[in-house]
């Protein structure tokens, strides 16, 4: 009885021993991380005279080496907004502020806010715990395209001739440039690879300028140079592949 009784209790410590290093492997080694996240943007300089807050969607595909924990992504967001401060249509409307449409009824046209950044980073995570070196403190660095542009939401019944078309052209102030970008915040890959996820503050500064021939609302070719800011906080999801393994692991 004895005998049997030691067997249980070393085959039950021999158990809970390869579970701790289970665990301890399976966030280890090089890694591809497929990151889902949603971001919230204030604009800053030229771009807070064109539009207000904005909503950001982002994909972003990494790879992050093995105990160094060194980041290279490909990154992608997508911006949306509901506040155009610049009415581009004004000159289409009458005095009472309506558009008319073809059939000389009231047409409900919207501006909106679209954009978006795409890029290359390289980034760092600094493990902050002796027990898991890959949670800690995120920085990341980017370059890539910044591009954003009024959208004009047409009405779903009501046709205008003045914005089908090129026309619509002349009043979208489409511009982009090379944008850079910077991320600080916490990143988590778990041991057991059940909670993974970041959230920090990220920041992009835009170089960009208008990429239209004409500006219907001011009548002119816009041949400034802008520099446009946003700044904001984004919050992630993280899918981890890993594609290594730590030689003292063992993985069932």
């Amino acid at each position: 009885m004895y005998r049997y009784l030691t067997t249980i209790i070393f085959l039950i410590f021999f158990s809970g021993g390869l579970r701790a290093q289970v665990n301890e492997a399976r966030n280890s080694g090089s890694a591809l991380l497929l990151n889902f996240s949603y971001g919230l943007h204030l604009p800053g300089a030229d771009l807070q005279e064109r539009f207000g807050l904005n909503f950001s969607p982002g994909v972003e595909v990494s790879y992050i080496t093995d105990q160094k924990n060194w980041i290279l992504s490909l990154q992608s967001s997508f911006q949306f907004g509901s506040e155009v401060k610049n009415d581009v249509l004004a000159g289409l409307r009458t005095a009472e502020g309506f558009i008319i449409a073809n059939d000389r009824a009231v047409a409900d046209i919207q501006l909106r806010e679209r954009g978006f950044y795409l890029g290359l980073g390289i980034g760092k995570l600094i493990g902050l715990s002796p027990k898991n070196y890959r949670s800690g403190i995120r920085l990341d660095l980017g370059v890539g395209l910044l591009q954003h542009q009024i959208r004009i939401q047409d009405d779903p019944v009501r046709t205008v001739a003045a914005l089908t078309g090129d026309y619509r052209k002349g009043y979208d102030r489409l511009s982009n440039g090379p944008a850079l970008r910077q991320f600080i915040g916490y990143q988590v890959l778990s041991l057991d690879k059940r909670a993974n996820f970041f959230a920090g503050v990220e920041l992009i500064q835009g170089f960009t300028r208008s990429r239209r021939d004409y500006d219907f609302a001011s009548q002119q070719q816009d041949l400034s140079q802008r520099l446009d800011l946003l700044y904001g906080f984004r919050l992630g999801l993280t899918l981890p592949f890993y594609v290594g393994q730590s030689p003292d692991g063992i993985y069932y």
